[in-house]
């Protein structure tokens, strides 16, 4: 069986990388390597979420299966003010997030495990996630989505994003169904942002 980037021990070769680029009207360094999500780009649904994504004025964020940290270290920046943490069941996704938290001089907390295992009963004022669909629907990205209303405050949100053309309509469903509301916020490139709140 090949590997995926949501192995929890990649065996690939680490082959580091370095990526440079703007998020939000800010400059942002990312190492990066093989065995992880997207590791020679910020990729478009990625970017996307990034760009679109709405913060709460203080409280907990959870980047939920961070990569490399994109989304959560971009939130770090955007407000210093949020207690961001980011997880991710890959450790050497884990160990990437953790160095880019300080190559690019925020904070947050880094841990590894499988969907909210790390979070133990912690509770968060939004959830953000770019899910990893090749892990499957059923056996991951639908549990993230039922999932998140358990860690969520009421009032908070949940935020995907989705290819339009690969489950955009399935993990609609889901949202709907745990939610009981969803809006598209953001479209493009073959993306869109989904966003639910807790009521």
């Amino acid at each position: 069986m090949s590997e995926h980037y949501f192995s929890e021990s990649p065996t690939s070769p680490d082959e580091r990388g370095l990526i440079r680029t703007k998020l939000r009207g800010f400059d942002f360094e990312f190492e990066t390597s093989s065995g992880v999500f997207s590791h020679k780009r910020v990729d478009s649904g990625t970017r996307l979420l990034v760009e679109s994504m709405t913060l709460p004025e203080r409280g907990r964020v959870l980047d939920l299966g961070c990569g490399i940290g994109v989304v959560g270290i971009v939130a770090a920046r955007l407000n210093p003010a949020l207690e961001v943490w980011m997880t991710d069941v890959n450790s050497r996704a884990v160990s990437l997030a953790e160095s880019n938290t300080k190559r690019n001089g925020v904070k947050a907390t880094v841990r590894q495990g499988n969907l909210y295992e790390p979070v133990g009963g912690a509770k968060f004022d939004l959830i953000i996630t770019n899910p990893p669909m090749s892990a499957g629907i059923d056996a991951v990205v639908r549990p993230m989505i039922k999932g998140a209303p358990a860690h969520l405050v009421g009032g908070s949100a949940f935020q995907l994003v989705v290819q339009s053309n690969k489950g955009g309509r399935t993990l609609s469903g889901i949202i709907d169904e745990t939610f009981g509301n969803f809006e598209v916020t953001s479209r493009g490139g073959g993306f869109r942002v989904f966003t639910a709140k807790r009521p």
